[in-house]
């Protein structure tokens, strides 16, 4: 195996957070900004790149850096490895309500797509890049369906997704239409496509977006209930409009001085 095999435990329910454990000289690799704690012994390093032996020397690692750009993610990420004698621990939390899915990709065929924010943390060696979507016409206009995460290798990764999750397995020929929101990962045997909402009614007032993904199997898909987008929109939805009063319920003046700065 080229990854390094990690142990982990998973506390919580809404808003959860993982516990890796590591042997010593066990490496994790985490986006930068997820690490909860961390005990003594471990070193933090923030690194170019996702640390995998398949980046292909510094320029290979500048390509892989500059395509993470396009998903809204750093050129760097973050490595904990554990440098003491004993096995020690390392805890990254989720970042909103929902669940951690861990991933054995060894299981998976080697390789997942997921959705562009959904990585959390993987064992050192897992290859972390980026999936395009093979009509790139629809890409530009389909949201989060264009560009998506690829997670490679043999090891364990953890991805996060929100509310409820529900894993389904496609048969062969059997397809599935899902809000590019809600879409959190899939193996790599799913073929997929982003279509578009047809009927000029149904886009403009179904209150949906204008873009769909068609997932044909055969191969396994997990799916979101609660899109961090469709949150965000919901709370700035629900804030005071700007010139209103502050004193409107003591919830909407908490979010207008917590966005005001007041």
């Amino acid at each position: 195996m080229n990854n390094h095999d990690i142990d982990y435990k998973i506390y919580g329910d809404d808003m959860q957070f993982v516990e890796v454990e590591l042997d010593p000289q066990e490496t994790v690799v985490a986006e930068a900004g997820s690490l909860m704690m961390m005990e003594d012994n471990i070193q933090m390093e923030t690194i170019f790149g996702d640390g995998s032996s398949s980046s292909g020397g510094f320029m290979g690692k500048l390509l892989n850096a500059g395509k993470r750009m396009l998903t809204g993610e750093s050129l760097f990420m973050t490595t904990f490895t554990n440098e003491g004698y004993d096995k020690k621990h390392v805890s990254f939390a989720a970042p909103y309500p929902g669940k951690i899915i861990p991933m054995d990709l060894s299981e998976l065929g080697g390789k997942i797509v997921c959705q562009k924010d959904a990585f959390l943390a993987a064992a050192k060696g897992v290859s972390v890049g980026i999936e395009f979507q093979k009509k790139i016409g629809t890409g530009f206009f389909g949201g989060e369906g264009f560009i998506m995460q690829k997670l490679e290798g043999d090891g364990l990764a953890f991805i996060h997704a929100g509310g409820t999750i529900h894993k389904k397995e496609l048969a062969p020929g059997q397809s599935l239409r899902v809000d590019t929101g809600c879409l959190v990962a899939m193996t790599k045997d799913v073929d997929y496509s982003i279509e578009f909402v047809k009927g000029v009614k149904t886009a403009l007032f179904g209150g949906e977006g204008l873009f769909f993904a068609t997932l044909r199997g055969p191969g396994t898909v997990w799916v979101q209930s609660l899109p961090f987008s469709r949150l965000a929109s919901r709370v700035f939805a629900a804030m005071p409009q700007v010139g209103g009063s502050k004193d409107e319920g003591s919830v909407a003046k908490g979010l207008f001085n917590l966005f005001d700065g007041d």
